[in-house]
């Protein structure tokens, strides 16, 4: 194996470890809610989520992808230190807020490390604005969306079960629990595990590995979805923990309408190739639902620190995948 050769795959091994990472580290996203309401015990609900989020391609297309790998730093800029710096800038992040247990964006972390190494290349000149503009709104969008899809659900569903009895609508609501569910698993895989493929596209782009112009190959699709449901698969406990009580306690009927909410808009904005938070949106569904019982149910104090982690990792990604990209250098 050339000296090439060995670089690109060393990459590529980099890449799906973050999919892999993230899949570990946003495992709460999907599992949260079913596991705090007690719907399922966490081995099951883990092995639930990694199912869906593995046949999430199938569902949705690539807009996604298109969007990291050729929306947020210029294609002709991107070269090996570039996408070291990155991943690797994106993975320290994750590992460290996974250890302190904190919800962060794996998906702005990757975002970020992009800016960073792309801007300590050739300056502002890397970035390409308009998907860039597009992602950071998303930051905002996102939870509010989740937030207010939620609370609206919660409203419905407590208008329309108002006179059943509640043993029952438990019962329907734990059931229930089980397709709303994997309609959030679906969405994170079909969002999150893009993000890598988006990665990985430009790097063979890069290396001149890729025939008829940038496009994700079917390889790269399957490979990254693989990559994700392992790491969903593993699980990612302290960061359940937060997600699911440490915000607001959850009964079966909130778990649904926040998964559902969330998921509406996972699936939305993968259609439309906007890298959202997996995190940020189920935490907005989630202090949507809390906030829907009466706003002292939230524990604000802990909603507050997420949402320092939010405007955080971005810039912190940036500045450690600038860092990696001066070290890579130095390497390729």
């Amino acid at each position: 194996m050339d000296a090439g050769l060995a670089i690109l795959v060393f990459l590529i091994a980099l890449a799906l470890l973050f999919d892999f990472l993230n899949g570990l580290h946003d495992a709460a996203n999907s599992i949260a809610t079913i596991v705090s309401t007690r719907v399922l015990s966490p081995r099951y609900a883990v092995a639930w989520a990694a199912f869906f989020n593995f046949i999430a391609f199938l569902f949705f297309g690539l807009h996604v992808a298109n969007t990291v790998g050729s929306g947020i730093v210029g294609v002709e800029v991107v070269d090996n230190a570039v996408i070291f710096g990155a991943l690797m800038g994106a993975i320290s992040w994750n590992i460290i807020t996974w250890v302190a247990g904190i919800p962060s964006s794996s998906s702005h972390a990757l975002i970020g490390g992009l800016l960073g190494a792309g801007i300590s290349k050739v300056g502002l000149d890397a970035v390409v604005w308009k998907g860039v503009i597009k992602t950071v709104s998303a930051i905002f969008l996102s939870p509010t969306i989740g937030f207010v899809l939620a609370l609206v659900l919660t409203l419905l569903v407590a208008w329309v079960f108002l006179k059943a009895n509640p043993a029952f609508a438990d019962r329907i609501f734990r059931r229930l629990q089980f397709v709303s569910a994997s309609l959030y698993s679906l969405g994170h895989g079909g969002n999150d595990a893009q993000k890598t493929m988006g990665i990985i596209a430009v790097l063979l782009y890069a290396n001149g590995a890729m025939e008829g112009g940038f496009h994700v190959p079917f390889w790269v699709v399957i490979t990254c979805q693989a990559a994700i449901a392992m790491g969903t698969l593993l699980g990612g406990w302290r960061i359940v923990h937060t997600m699911g009580s440490k915000i607001t306690r959850l009964s079966p009927q909130q778990g649904f309408c926040a998964e559902t909410g969330g998921a509406i808009t996972l699936f939305g904005a993968t259609w439309l190739g906007v890298p959202v938070s997996t995190t940020q949106t189920i935490t907005g569904a989630i202090v949507g639902v809390g906030a829907a019982r009466r706003v002292s149910a939230v524990r604000w104090g802990v909603a507050r620190g997420i949402l320092v982690a939010w405007f955080l990792t971005m810039p912190a990604a940036g500045l450690i995948s600038a860092v990696f990209y001066f070290l890579g250098g130095w390497i390729f």
